[in-house]
């Protein structure tokens, strides 16, 4: 569906950056993704959405200094400070992660994605009593999460490396195995 909607929409900049972002998040195809969000964006440069999709596929591809650099004015903000906050973890910023983490959660105080950045954050600083008050967060939302269903559930739309790196911060905040 992904690829009709590029082939019909190839003059459409919203069609074009929602189609790439399906084919990085569930195809894994992040150079064909990043090149037709591309396309989109020189139809529309302010489009706030297709600067966020282009960030997404930079982390996907485990870029994230590109994903940093992309615009602020993005109108889902909670969607892209969690970005940076992820972004940061990855580069192994952890401070810098956790005030994105934060800027994310100030906005939208349930959002997964801001509170799992904030639990590895805090784990790879070993503040680990920290990691667990916010896992136990985490866990509000998504009960019944462990390492495995983790794995399971990102082994599609990450790589390997940031599995690995989300799966040790979770593990030393208490997360059990399975």
């Amino acid at each position: 569906m992904a690829r009709t909607a590029i082939e019909a929409g190839k003059d459409d900049a919203e069609a074009l950056w929602i189609a790439g972002n399906v084919i990085s998040f569930l195809g894994g195809e992040h150079a064909t993704a990043a090149s037709v969000i591309e396309r989109g964006l020189v139809l529309n440069p302010n489009s706030a959405l297709g600067w966020f999709a282009s960030g997404a596929v930079s982390y996907r591809e485990s870029q994230p200094e590109r994903a940093m650099r992309l615009s602020p004015l993005d109108p889902l903000v909670h969607y892209f400070t969690g970005g940076l906050a992820m972004a940061h973890v990855i580069a192994g910023r952890y401070e810098e992660a956790i005030e994105w983490a934060d800027r994310s959660l100030r906005e939208l105080p349930r959002y997964e994605s801001a509170l799992r950045n904030r639990v590895v954050a805090c784990a790879q600083l070993g503040r680990i009593d920290e990691a667990h008050h916010w896992l136990g967060r985490l866990l509000e939302i998504t009960p019944g999460l462990t390492i495995a269903r983790y794995k399971a559930l990102y082994k599609a739309t990450h790589p390997p490396v940031i599995i690995d790196l989300y799966a040790e911060g979770l593990r030393k905040a208490g997360l059990p195995e399975a």
